[in-house]
This record gives C-alpha cells, sequence and structure tokens, in this order.
C-alpha cells in the first residue's frame, strides 16, 4: 500500500475531547483530532461554530430517529460523507484531475503542519 496512510502524523489520529453544549446540557465528545479539523471545515462552510453544528447534528439525528444514540460514531460518519460529497463535486467539475491513488500527492489542506491546522481550529 502506499505509504500516504502508514506515514500520517500521529497527531492527526490522537484522540481529543471536548465539551459541547447540546440542549442547555454539556456533554464531552472524544474524537481523532482530523475528525475534529473536518467537522470545523463544515461548521465554517456553514457560517457556524463547530459546538453550533454538533448542537444542530444532534437535534437533526434525534428529531429523524428519535435519539442520537452512539454520536461520536454518527460524527465520524458524517466527516466521511461530508468529505466524499466534496470529492464527488471535484470529480465532477473536473474529471480529468483524477490520478491512480499511488501517484497522488497529499492534498495541500492535509500536507501543512498538522499541529498548526488543529490550533486554528480550536
Amino acid at each position: 500500500m502506499c505509504n500516504i496512510y502508514s506515514h500520517a502524523d500521529p497527531i492527526l489520529y490522537e484522540c481529543r475531547a471536548r465539551s459541547v453544549r447540546i440542549n442547555g446540557v454539556i456533554t464531552t465528545i472524544r474524537l481523532e483530532n482530523l475528525f475534529w479539523q473536518t467537522l470545523s471545515d463544515l461548521a465554517g462552510e456553514n457560517q457556524m461554530t463547530t459546538n453550533q453544528l454538533i448542537a444542530k447534528l444532534h437535534d437533526e439525528v434525534s428529531a429523524y430517529l428519535g435519539a442520537a444514540q452512539n454520536f461520536a460514531s454518527f460524527l465520524r460518519v458524517t466527516c466521511l460523507r461530508y468529505l466524499a460529497l466534496k470529492t464527488q463535486a471535484a470529480l465532477v467539475q473536473a474529471p480529468s484531475a483524477v490520478r491512480p491513488l499511488a501517484s497522488a500527492s497529499v492534498p495541500t489542506s492535509l500536507s501543512a503542519s498538522p499541529t498548526a491546522r488543529l490550533q486554528r481550529a480550536s
């Protein structure tokens, strides 16, 4: 396999716990740093803070399913779906940019110092 995965900066998969207020109750959510960064990006695209986005997602999934069970996993899946949708949209706009995975370079947003990106997101 390619080194793009095995040589990832360990800070990306280090876990971080954050306190978030959901429906007036403070709760702690523990996610890997890369997921926190992705949630921050998604929140920014929607002109929200990360905490506002998380509260909104909690409200929406609770309204849809009646409860938000395993919410941290839901947030991880949300991040993956967000990235997949962004990738799909980019491929539709620029299909000639598709390269085989082995020759792909790390996206600019991921090649910058992970510590610097995470400090900006905090």
